[in-house]
């Protein structure tokens, strides 16, 4: 993960035993009582990782508020987006596969392992997808409580490239990946939250350009009606990156 030190670094997918075994810089790891407590920088870094159990243990972020962060005021909503646009971003998701039985039970999915995905947030292009990301999902929820869910699953799949592959049971198998996002939910203290309640307040905005090849960025944000089980989305294109430029 040393290119992460670079300024044109956009991303990087690590594999969590390689992540805690080697941490990059501004990550430390201590063993304790059977599990292995991460620490990290929280001026250079963005952790929504919950505690996980690896085959070596469980892997516990310290002061990560797990994959769902809560914000309740206007202040702590303009701090988070500050850091979300200036710092390295981490989650950690499931690479997965389904096999014959668990795709007759149409759900549930093999884990085959976790990776660490870091997210340059202040390089320009993934600056400028948060930016109108959260100005889209939040300026159509003003006043209310809403959750908004970033995903980064097109980043990360044009970035390991359709030829990636993971071997299990002796055999290649390009994975499937899950739990690729992590959340913002703002509480209001409004009294009666009815589009909260009812699930009118949730959106989401996908996190699209990884930095690997030519690639045509756009920034998508859908809107979650749930009682209607249907998405609408909007996509508007992005400019070029060199029109991008770093207040």
């Amino acid at each position: 993960m040393s290119e992460s030190m670079n300024s044109g670094f956009v991303m990087d997918v690590v594999e969590l035993e390689s992540f805690v075994n080697s941490p990059p810089r501004g990550f430390t790891v201590e063993s304790r009582a059977g599990c292995r407590v991460v620490k990290w920088d929280q001026d250079n870094s963005c952790v929504f990782i919950d505690e996980i159990r690896s085959g070596e243990g469980n892997v516990i972020f310290c002061n990560s508020p797990g994959r769902k962060v809560i914000v309740r005021t206007l202040g702590e909503y303009t701090d988070l987006r500050r850091q979300l646009t200036s710092k390295t971003i981490y989650i950690l998701v499931s690479a997965c596969t389904k096999t014959k039985v668990e795709e007759k039970r149409k759900g549930d999915v093999t884990a085959l392992g976790y990776y660490v995905v870091a997210i340059n947030g202040s390089h320009p292009m993934i600056r400028w997808e948060m930016e109108r990301g959260l100005d889209m999902t939040i300026s159509s929820v003003a006043g209310e409580s809403y959750t908004v869910d970033v995903d980064v699953s097109v980043a990360l799949q044009g970035w390991v490239g359709e030829s990636f592959q993971i071997l299990f049971d002796g055999e290649k198998v390009k994975p499937i990946w899950k739990d690729t996002h992590f959340i913002i939910e703002y509480c209001s203290d409004a009294l009666f939250d009815f589009p909260y309640w009812f699930g009118f307040s949730k959106r989401q905005f996908k996190v699209s350009y990884h930095g690997r090849g030519d690639q045509h960025t756009k920034c998508c944000v859908q809107q979650q009606i749930s009682t209607e089980n249907r998405l609408h989305s909007v996509e508007i294109e992005a400019p070029d990156e060199e029109t991008i430029k770093t207040p």
